[in-house]
């Protein structure tokens, strides 16, 4: 039986939790599942977990920097069947500057939903009060409407571009959209 108590965040269908390394095998499941959805914003994450042995070695080094203070890494877990449904990293940690920047993902089958702005607001208070963060950053592609919408409703304010930020595997560097939340 997993522990329950460990969730940061509980909805009616999803929990938010610290990552474990009794997840290895699920994070492997949603990462292989949802391959086309992160080949191009999240690649290390995709190659890190490719196979059982691979996800188990991603979540080792994911929990040690969990410990550590140095890159926190949440999942989404379906309430009901226990699966994961979505990833929530806050990294890029400066502790002098009290800032971080949050990544996500959702899963295909449960985008639009409404599950990853209830989860990015959720972990946005988590980093701000539990974490004492004062910046929060998200850097998305302007193409991506859904991650937009869910930065803005979550009272993230556009700042400004961030020439070639991102370098897609075999692309040419992108230009980035960056959101703050200052607190």
């Amino acid at each position: 039986m997993e522990n329950e108590n460990s969730a940061i965040a509980r909805f009616e269908s999803f929990s938010i939790e610290p990552i474990h390394e009794k997840y290895a095998w699920r994070i492997c499941d949603f990462v292989t599942i949802n391959s086309g959805r992160l080949k191009r914003y999240f690649p290390i994450t995709l190659a890190a977990n490719l196979t059982p042995s691979l996800s188990q070695i991603f979540v080792e080094q994911k929990v040690h920097e969990y410990q550590k203070n140095e890159e926190f890494l949440f999942v989404l877990k379906d309430n009901e069947n226990r699966t994961i449904i979505g990833l929530v990293y806050i990294k890029e940690l400066n502790w002098e500057k009290k800032q971080a920047e949050l990544a996500y993902c959702i899963g295909y089958q449960f985008e639009g939903k409404g599950i990853t702005s209830l989860a990015v607001d959720a972990l946005s208070k988590y980093a701000t009060n539990d974490l004492g963060l004062k910046t929060l950053q998200i850097i998305v592609h302007k193409t991506n409407n859904g991650s937009i919408r869910v930065a803005e409703k979550c009272g993230y304010t556009w700042q400004k571009v961030l020439l070639k930020e991102h370098t897609p595997p075999s692309e040419s560097p992108l230009d980035m959209e960056l959101y703050e939340l200052h607190v």
